[in-house]
């Protein structure tokens, strides 16, 4: 079980800063969607140069044309991208193959996806790395998570590892562990918090008892 991080809400310098603060308790540092968008994929490339003990991941939320997308994104150094379960086959076959020829890996994002399980088994066998059930910002706003839809897609999920994000905090982390996913993706439950390396150690630990356990 891996500890991804996820940056959103900062600029080049604040995202080096705040993986700085936790490099030694993170697997995964993700550049998320807003830091791209304003930043560009220097802020992939910068932070893998920052970092390159450290998996980086660029959350594109690829929809279309993604074997460029993924080429551009590669060649700035990151280690998995990120596409859109909603997209089509076609899109997530060109990204797992232009990922392979790169040597690297696909997560795709199930954000938005209606019938999970029947879309997390056609992923699968399209090849993807990593399928990830995903409460976005807006559904977390009115008390959502994904942590049923994480045992749903376990249950039908045979090559991919599974990934959750969307809210998870110290507090609801032992119910993520439970469900035994392979990537624990954590944003402002690390970064929202005054003491960013205490608790990026505690869910650390607690993630390497829970793999054990």
């Amino acid at each position: 079980m891996e500890l991804q991080l996820a940056l959103d809400l900062v600029d080049i310098p604040q995202a080096i800063e705040a993986v700085k603060e936790v490099e030694a308790y993170i697997d995964i540092v993700e550049i998320g969607t807003p830091v791209v968008i304003n930043e560009g994929l220097r802020a992939v490339k910068e932070v893998k140069n920052a970092f390159p003990h450290l998996k980086v991941l660029a959350d594109l939320k690829v929809m279309d044309a993604a074997g460029y997308e993924v080429m551009k994104a590669s060649e700035a150094g990151a280690d998995i991208v990120t596409i859109l379960g909603v997209a089509e086959d076609m899109t997530i076959k060109g990204a797992v193959e232009e990922a392979k020829k790169q040597g690297k890996k696909i997560l795709v994002d199930m954000i938005g996806v209606k019938n999970l399980e029947q879309r997390a088994q056609e992923v699968d066998a399209l090849g993807a790395d990593y399928i990830c059930v995903h409460t976005g910002y807006d559904l977390q706003a009115v008390g959502r998570n994904s942590f049923e839809d994480l045992r749903t897609i376990k249950r039908v999920v045979k090559q991919a590892k599974t990934a959750v994000a969307g809210g998870i905090k110290l507090s609801t982390l032992p119910d993520v562990i439970q469900s035994e996913p392979d990537l624990v993706i954590v944003g402002g439950g690390i970064t929202g918090e005054p003491d960013k390396k205490a608790v990026a150690a505690e869910m650390q630990k607690m993630i390497k008892q829970g793999a054990s356990a």
